[in-house]
């Protein structure tokens, strides 16, 4: 037993991090005396810049605060969107730059040079009156940390929980106070500093889908691993990023989009992905109401499958990550281990018509009723939310150990669900893709993954052109020059 600063701690006392209050955290940055800038709040209220009001001595870090509820006052103050809308990225960036500009322009550096300037900003839309649409916004802050240093920027997308539009303003400021504090004081380590932002929050009060980090003390920060960090923590279900390998807010992509999802571990991507990418995609748009320039193909990889010994494996997602991008694809990162998480999730964005690509093992585990036990409804309900909204599944065959060619006329799943398999599979939710390389059917991600390992010969031909030169250049999978 210990007595430290009067405080006793007993033998199997766990470290218990401290979580600073809100106010603390507003009066910490309030009475550092270079920390200065400016609020500007648009669609909810001014609710991050209250609780800095509040905590005391305000008067020495907020410059102005204001609101430009008036679309024509935010017009004439940050310029008209070249889509109308209020609530996007280009807002919040042109809010941000702007109000930079005016400080700058406003706070002459001989007057105030060991000042580090800062912007906080945010675009919102809360919860509509029929409580129909829970809303969602843009969160950021643009800050200096060192008066001669270039400024660095925090961006994020928010969707709101919570259905009382009151409850979403105060979980709007309580997020603004930990983003700007954060933002000063845990920079140095951006996964903590997310994990902070739900600090006196509740992850069914708000998801956080998109992040991106820039400026000079982000310079070695990947985006894409911040992205893989808000699914590891359960701030979002899921989150994707472009060919690009920039982050991607999925509400902006999937909107309205015809879909067409490839779940695998792609580790790595092969002949075998792509052949069944291009041939899905070929049938997919010959789909009714599929329109080829309203399409999405998605890429999708489960978190369950970048777990390493309990843990996940960043660098063997980077490696993943940097050859679907380099094939100029589009990937989505999820927490779903159910296909009809899958489909449930992106029918929030669209109502249009879906397509699921799979080989033949991935759907007699759809068939496998152990993973739908927490279901009251069982595999019916389970069924019934994957293929309520006219969805197809194009199947890929496979080569069973006699190569004998498996198809969905021929494949076996678990007697008692037998019958239920001749409901989908006779009325054409599930459709053979017959156009195939059979050469293709010996190809094996982990036999692949294991000769890369072990540094055999041969595994370059069973990927797609341009591949195993990347995986040999950049070292990936852990894998020297041959």
């Amino acid at each position: 037993m210990k007595n430290t600063d009067n405080e006793i701690t007993l033998k199997g006392d766990r470290e218990i991090e401290h979580i600073p209050a809100l106010k603390e955290k507003a009066l910490r940055i309030n009475l550092n005396k270079n920390i200065y800038g400016t609020f500007a709040e648009i669609g909810a209220g001014q609710e991050t810049v209250r609780h800095f009001f509040r905590a005391g001595g305000s008067s020495g870090t907020i410059a102005k605060a204001m609101s430009a509820y008036d679309k024509d006052f935010s017009d004439a103050i940050y310029g008209v969107e070249d889509d109308g809308r209020y609530v996007t990225e280009s807002r919040l960036k042109k809010m941000l730059s702007h109000e930079i500009q005016l400080v700058e322009e406003r706070l002459k550096r001989d007057k105030h040079p060991s000042k580090m300037f800062f912007s906080y900003a945010n675009t919102v839309a809360t919860i509509d009156f029929a409580k129909q649409y829970k809303g969602h916004g843009w969160v950021g802050i643009k800050y200096q940390l060192d008066p001669e240093e270039d400024y660095n920027e925090i961006i994020l997308h928010i969707r709101f929980k919570e259905s009382d539009s009151r409850l979403q303003q105060e979980t709007l400021g309580i997020l603004g106070v930990n983003l700007i504090y954060g933002a000063f004081y845990k920079y140095n380590d951006p996964k903590k500093l997310l994990r902070y932002l739900y600090d006196h929050l509740d992850k069914d009060q708000l998801e956080i889908d998109t992040i991106n980090f820039s400026g000079p003390r982000f310079k070695d920060v990947d985006n894409r691993l911040m992205s893989l960090q808000l699914v590891k923590n359960g701030m979002t279900d899921a989150v994707m990023f472009g060919p690009d390998g920039n982050n991607v807010l999925p509400a902006t992509i999937l909107y309205r989009k015809n879909i067409l999802a490839l779940r695998g571990s792609f580790r790595p991507v092969t002949k075998v992905n792509m052949d069944m990418y291009q041939k899905s995609y070929e049938m997919f748009l010959q789909e009714k109401k599929v329109d080829k320039d309203n399409t999405m193909v998605i890429f999708e990889i489960t978190l369950s499958n970048l777990r390493s010994e309990g843990e996940i494996d960043e660098r063997d997602f980077m490696d993943r990550a940097e050859l679907l991008c380099s094939l100029g694809q589009t990937v989505m990162i999820s927490n779903f281990q159910e296909y009809y998480k899958v489909v449930e999730y992106f029918s929030e964005y669209s109502k249009a018509r879906m397509g699921l690509a799979m080989g033949v093992s991935n759907l007699i585990d759809i068939f496998d009723e152990k993973y739908y036990r927490h279901l009251s409804g069982g595999i019916l309900e389970a069924f019934g939310k994957l293929f309520y909204r006219d969805l197809k599944v194009f199947l890929y065959p496979m080569e069973d150990e006699d190569g004998n060619v498996i198809t969905s006329q021929n494949l076996k799943v678990h007697p008692r669900m037998k019958e239920l398999y001749k409901f989908f599979a006779y009325n054409g939710k599930v459709v053979d893709i017959t156009d195939f390389d059979k050469d293709h059917l010996k190809i094996f991600s982990r036999e692949v993954l294991k000769m890369i390992h072990d540094g055999q010969e041969g595994w370059e031909d069973m990927l797609p052109e341009g591949i195993s030169e990347l995986i040999k250049q950049d070292h990936l999978f852990s894998c020297g020059d041959q």
